[in-house]
């Protein structure tokens, strides 16, 4: 059993206060799941101002679009080498093969390219700028790193859309329940985690067609891209919209004040996938709210500077 490092309760604090400067990251995404990767994988490239973004990490997913997490975690990959045939920023980023399974059982980790080059990464970075593994997907790659070296946990800092709100009557969501020892190792592990729970939170970031065609289309290779992806996910967009979950990570890195948070005690996940209190656990931080139009507006003139 993985013995991990207990931070100090004002260095804890510290990491988990806004970074309110630019800071190294890394995106751990399972792209080809979902349409909403896309639009967060381009965003973080568009936003030099906040972040640089080292690598990309390809997550595991299984649903109807793959035949286990094996095949989602290779479409994931071969997603990312897609976009970045066509956005430049990309170029010269690397982009590795993570997890070909779930998590088998608690403590075991699942060994891969991310994995191996999230710990080389980490431990590489200075006391006092921590990494930030910024992750939309399962969590499988972010604590198989965890385990497979523990002193990470004071090198880097996890922000992860997973979960649903904390009030909810259950938290059977898609990133958190594909996994559940990789998800119970994030909240238990100690690592400094900014969650951000999806039904309640990040679902106010919902868009249509009408908006993408109209603000982002016509940006150039890159925006003709995000809108055929849209217009495909769904075969009738009259009245429909749907929610880009996944660019709340980057916007809450780009200001705080889109993303209103506050400290609570890491929650307990049960094996129903619920959440409890224990106050004796130690603190993370938990988005609360997400100003969707001011999201919005900066991920649509990011991609045309001739928007006002």
């Amino acid at each position: 059993m993985s013995i991990f490092p207990v931070l100090s309760q004002q260095k804890l604090l510290q990491r988990l206060a806004h970074p309110q400067r630019k800071i190294r990251m890394v995106l751990d995404t399972d792209t080809y799941n979902e349409i909403d990767d896309q639009f967060a994988v381009i965003y973080a490239m568009k936003s030099p101002e906040s972040m640089t973004v080292e690598a990309f990490y390809a997550a595991p997913f299984f649903n109807d679009l793959s035949t286990g997490p094996k095949d989602g975690m290779e479409k994931s990959y071969d997603e990312l080498k897609r976009i970045a045939s066509i956005v430049p920023e990309m170029e010269g980023v690397p982009i590795y093969r993570g997890s070909e399974s779930y998590l088998l059982e608690a403590g075991a980790p699942v060994e891969s390219e991310a994995a191996r080059n999230l710990v080389e990464r980490a431990m590489a970075a200075p006391d006092d700028d921590p990494l930030y593994v910024v992750a939309i997907g399962a969590i499988t790659n972010v604590a198989s790193a965890i385990l497979m070296e523990p002193r990470i946990i004071e090198k880097i800092v996890v922000v992860w859309l997973g979960g649903h709100a904390l009030h909810w009557r259950d938290t059977t969501e898609f990133n958190l329940a594909q996994d559940l020892h990789a998800s119970r190792t994030i909240l238990d592990s100690g690592v400094p985690l900014v969650l951000i729970p999806c039904g309640g939170v990040a679902s106010h970031l919902s868009t249509t067609l009408s908006e993408i065609n109209d603000y982002v289309r016509e940006t150039g290779p890159i925006g003709e891209y995000l809108y055929e992806t849209f217009k495909n996910c769904h075969p009738n967009h009259f009245g429909y919209s749907r929610v880009i979950w996944d660019i709340s990570t980057i916007a809450f890195l780009n200001n705080e004040e889109w993303t209103p948070s506050t400290l609570v005690h890491s929650p307990v996940l049960s094996s129903d996938f619920r959440w409890s209190v224990d106050r004796n656990r130690h603190f993370i931080r938990c988005v609360e709210h997400i100003h969707r139009d001011s999201v919005f507006k900066d991920l649509f003139r990011k991609l045309d500077s001739n928007i006002n």
